[in-house]
């Protein structure tokens, strides 16, 4: 963990290092440029050769910004062009004390000023500190001894001065010592509260899949006790109706006559539409979820096929491509999921036939992964809405004109599968794609 931090600290501190960087050489600038008021109420009579020399350092400083926007060099050099316009303007002030009154020279505070600023404000490390203390100590004695040499000199103004160069120095030291702890311990904070943000978002996200599965959970629980009522109430009267219906169409006066075979040939097809209904539910009524009795091994690929012919009227116009492993061997009821594959290809083949596209393909794809099967059936057709995505396997649900569905297909799919062990997914995007997902269990899967 203290690696990543380190990285991640360093990575932070040198785009902070580089605003700062900005920020205070442009006010070193100012700075400079404005000192021209001291120059005229300390020594009028060199107002020009002290200007020249600020004018000079405000035209390398000027660079060294520039240089500071280039991200080429910003990027890689952003320590030392730190750390030289930092320098720049104490070797003018230092200049500026020689050629002025040496020790005596009010602008050794311009120095002490310089090294608070640094060791506040910007963000430079503690050696960087040091190393500025200590560059600007030797350059004032440097100009102090400089201008010794040339006349006398006050050495108890110059101890004095050099003394409280040391303390200015000492303390700009202990500032950076001291920020850059600060800043290390507030990036650790920083990070400590952004892993735990992360750890709390995938909390939430597991919550909210887990609240929806439950609520898909209750919603089938609850569909399965209103299916186990009404089986035995509605069944027996449409297997009479049926029976009926079919006597009656044996009888030579339905046969003599057109109209009335052609209504109970309706009839008929109305209460088979019931029974069919009726059987979807049963689903639902009797899931016995790991239930072992499903465990009889049969060939996928075979029942692709079955799905595919059952579905070739649809899919008339579609291209459809498989893509299978050698060996699909899996367990399950075979009649049950070879209903759930001709749902799913019914539904991509509808919104094929909705979108209109040039090109209509629906890809069937199966891969062995670990001891389950992976199927998925994606096409490129109308996709789904994002709103509808989290409802389409509720019962009843359907973006179907009325009289087109009832919304039964991919909530009797889901508990088909989830029987089997897996689960069905979904994801598209709408008016581009949509892909259904299941597994299943493998042949040599324990069970």
């Amino acid at each position: 963990m203290q690696p990543q931090i380190h990285l991640g600290y360093q990575a932070e501190l040198a785009n902070f290092r580089l605003a700062y960087s900005r920020v205070g050489c442009a006010l070193a600038i100012v700075l400079v440029l404005g000192g021209v008021a001291l120059d005229h109420a300390f020594y009028p009579d060199q107002v020009w050769a002290l200007g020249l020399a600020r004018l000079w350092t405000s035209g390398v400083l000027v660079l060294l910004l520039g240089a500071l926007y280039t991200p080429r060099l910003a990027s890689t050099y952003v320590r030392v062009i730190t750390l030289l316009w930092l320098a720049l303007p104490q070797i003018m002030i230092a200049w500026m004390i020689y050629r002025t009154q040496g020790a005596a020279s009010p602008y050794v505070f311009g120095l002490s000023l310089a090294l608070y600023a640094a060791g506040i404000i910007m963000p430079i490390s503690f050696l960087q500190g040091i190393s500025l203390g200590v560059f600007t100590f030797v350059a004032y004695i440097l100009a102090c001894l400089g201008f010794a040499a040339g006349a006398p000199d006050n050495a108890s103004v110059l101890a004095g001065n050099t003394l409280f160069l040391v303390f200015s120095a000492t303390i700009s030291a202990g500032c950076t010592w001291f920020n850059e702890k600060a800043r290390l311990q507030l990036f650790q904070l920083q990070h400590e509260v952004s892993e735990k943000n992360t750890a709390l978002q995938q909390t939430n996200k597991a919550l909210a899949e887990i609240k929806g599965h439950m609520m898909q959970q209750e919603k089938m629980a609850a569909l399965g006790t209103l299916a186990a009522g009404l089986l035995h109430e509605v069944n027996n009267p449409v297997n009479y109706s049926l029976m009926a219906l079919n006597m009656s169409m044996m009888d030579p006066l339905v046969a003599n006559s057109p109209e009335l075979k052609e209504s109970l040939g309706d009839a008929k097809e109305g209460m088979q539409r019931v029974q069919s209904i009726v059987s979807d539910l049963k689903t639902f009524a009797y899931q016995k979820p790991g239930d072992e009795t499903n465990t009889r091994i049969f060939l996928f690929e075979k029942a692709l096929q079955s799905a595919l012919r059952l579905t070739g009227f649809e899919l008339k116009g579609i291209a459809v491509t498989v893509e299978l492993p050698m060996d699909t061997h899996v367990r399950g009821d075979e009649p049950a999921l070879i209903g759930v594959l001709i749902n799913l290809l019914g539904n991509a083949a509808l919104a094929l036939h909705k979108a209109a596209r040039t090109g209509p393909r629906i890809d069937v794809r199966a891969v062995r992964t670990g001891e389950r099967l992976e199927v998925t059936v994606r096409d490129n057709g109308t996709g789904i809405q994002p709103d509808h995505l989290a409802r389409v396997f509720e019962p009843f649900f359907t973006t179907r004109d009325v009289g087109k569905g009832l919304g039964l297909g991919l909530s009797v799919s889901y508990a088909i599968v989830q029987r089997h062990g897996g689960a069905l997914r979904v994801n598209s995007e709408p008016g581009v794609w949509t892909e259904f997902a299941f597994d299943l269990g493998l042949a040599n899967q324990n069970v």
